[in-house]
């Protein structure tokens, strides 16, 4: 968790006090007592009860920060607000990063059942998954882009066509410098076409480890809800922090790999 996620999630929680029911009954009684009650003590002033109003607000404001379950919650409503699902248009992808996210809230959960060592364990564990879903969602929006690029799918309809049409000219021809034209041509034709199956496999690829991620995702939860005070500095422990680092790295290799074939097929185009 970044310390400008963290100065967020501090500011939502200092918003909510803000507009809790309890400041809107503090604002209003005070408002009351200063309009009306004036000298309820011989050595009582006005403005004593805005006094009283602020100190009752600052209290309540303090009771908010030092609430751990509601500073928690402010925190992972400010992790999640940074992916924005609605970008996701892959039906599937979306309910994958939906499905991570509902893990972590559980991990979230299973953090605040915990103090001491054991709690701080089990945070930083969350915040390894942190990446983990970061490179889900990059991931995501990766297989986005290649379904909603249309001259992609123009060009798997046309270029195996226009390839056979080459080969079928190339047949006929006769004239030397004609038949080196269209064997350049051919072989042209041929890269384009191993490009963007290169393509079409890296996305079947991606949306294949989203799935088997999300798996893993879940295999992870159910470890973390198994370990117990003695397990925190285990073999154990370690064990589930490298399965984690082991997935964000295997992910960040996929999401590489699309960007080279990406760029390949921008290279050949141009």
């Amino acid at each position: 968790m970044t310390d400008e996620t963290r100065q967020r999630a501090l500011a939502a929680i200092v918003s909510n006090a803000l507009f809790r029911w309890e400041t809107a009954v503090t604002i209003a009684l005070t408002a009351i007592l200063f309009l009306f009650v004036k000298e309820p003590f011989p050595w009582w002033q006005d403005w004593f009860w805005l006094v009283g109003g602020l100190i009752a607000e600052g209290a309540l404001i303090v009771s908010a920060l030092t609430d751990p379950e509601a500073a928690q919650e402010a925190v992972a409503r400010e992790f999640e607000s940074q992916y924005d699902l609605r970008q996701i248009r892959n039906p599937v992808s979306r309910q994958r990063i939906e499905r991570a996210l509902e893990y972590r809230r559980n991990m979230l959960t299973l953090v605040n059942r915990h103090s001491g060592a054991m709690r701080t364990h089990l945070q930083q564990t969350v915040n390894d998954v942190n990446d983990w879903i970061a490179h889900m969602y990059d991931l995501a929006l990766h297989v986005d882009a290649f379904e909603s690029n249309e001259l992609v799918k123009r060009d798997q309809r046309t270029v195996p066509q226009q390839l056979e049409k080459a080969r079928l000219r190339l047949s006929r021809e006769q004239d030397p410098a004609v038949r080196r034209d269209l064997e350049m041509q051919i072989s042209q034709f041929e890269q384009q076409l191993a490009n963007l199956e290169a393509t079409a496999n890296s996305i079947k690829r991606a949306e294949i480890q989203l799935e088997s991620t999300l798996s893993s995702l879940g295999t992870i939860y159910a470890q973390m809800s198994l370990l117990g005070a003695k397990d925190v500095d285990s073999a154990r422990a370690q064990r589930l922090r490298l399965e984690i680092q082991d997935e964000v790295s295997s992910l960040q290799d996929t999401i590489e790999a699309m960007d080279e074939v990406q760029a390949q097929r921008l290279t050949l185009r141009s």
